[in-house]
Parts: C-alpha cells; structure tokens; sequence
C-alpha cells in the first residue's frame, strides 16, 4: 500500500455563469490560454489530443515557473464531455521528462464538474488514478499536481474576472 492519496480534489466557487465557465474549460484555446498549452484543434470526446506546453497569460509568476517547459508535448484523451456539467480527460501526470516513454504507464483522470450556485457557478476539479501510477513517481506526480491544481483552480478564476 501507498501513503500516496489516489485523488486530488480542488473546488472553487466562480463568479460567472455555468455556460461561460463551460466555454472556458471546453474550449481548447480558451483552456490553453489559462492552463498553459496550445492545442491544434477542439475537444472531442474519445479523441486524442495532441497539444504544447506554453505560459499561462493569466498569471506571470505561474508564467515564469511554466517556460521551462515551453514547447514541451502536452498530450491528453478526452474521456467525456456531458454538456454543461463535466469535463474529463486522461494524461499522464507529471510527464516532464522529454527522454522518457510514459506510454506503457497507466493515465490518471482528470475531471472538471459544474454546479449552479448562488451568483455563479461552482467547480470542483479531481485528478484520480495515483495508485496505478508506478510507485518510483508516484509520490512526486501527486505533489507536483497538488499544487499544479491549486494553482489551476486560480487561473481559471482570473481568467474568468478578466
């Protein structure tokens, strides 16, 4: 067994409507703009979407910590796209390593939920998986997506107030 947590949970309360937080994590350019990558195209569910890492335009001190991976392949499968409510996709977390073949590693799923809410909309990202990751990086993926995701949670929240 692992001390690792299999999940990550984030929630935020959004000031903005549940279909302008919907566009802003389904749209693959609004999503790249604030998380951080380059997408060729839109998402589509089952599809595999190859993508680049680039700075955040929302945040410059996130910004600074992501150009060191500018230009590094950003790749996910989208899971399911359920209208309005949820959002996921699998990746292979902390994939930071250009020399290393992750393609024989299980993926984690990530998950963006929408729920109504008073004056807006509320958000709850989870990333699950980590105990299927191999346990030589388990332990780092889950605590460079901890606070990955706490700082994503932000983004899109300043991205949205923008």
């Amino acid at each position: 067994m692992t001390d690792t947590p299999d999940a990550i949970i984030k929630t935020i309360q959004l000031k903005a409507s549940q279909d302008r937080v919907w566009c802003a994590i389904t749209d693959s350019s609004e999503f790249g703009q604030w998380f951080g990558c380059r997408f060729d195209g839109p998402f589509i569910a089952g599809q595999a979407m190859a993508g680049r890492m680039t700075p955040t335009v929302v945040n410059d001190e996130i910004a600074e910590m992501q150009k060191p991976y500018d230009g590094h392949p950003f790749n996910i499968v989208i899971d399911r796209i359920e209208p309005q409510t949820v959002f996921a996709f699998r990746w292979h977390p902390y994939a930071v390593d250009e020399g290393k073949d992750y393609s024989g590693e299980a993926e984690t799923l990530v998950t963006f939920l929408l729920m109504p809410a008073d004056g807006g909309t509320h958000l709850t990202i989870t990333e699950s998986g980590f105990h299927q990751l191999p346990p030589e990086r388990r332990a780092q993926a889950f605590a460079s997506n901890e606070g990955g995701w706490e700082a994503q949670i932000h983004m899109v929240e300043a991205w949205l107030a923008r």
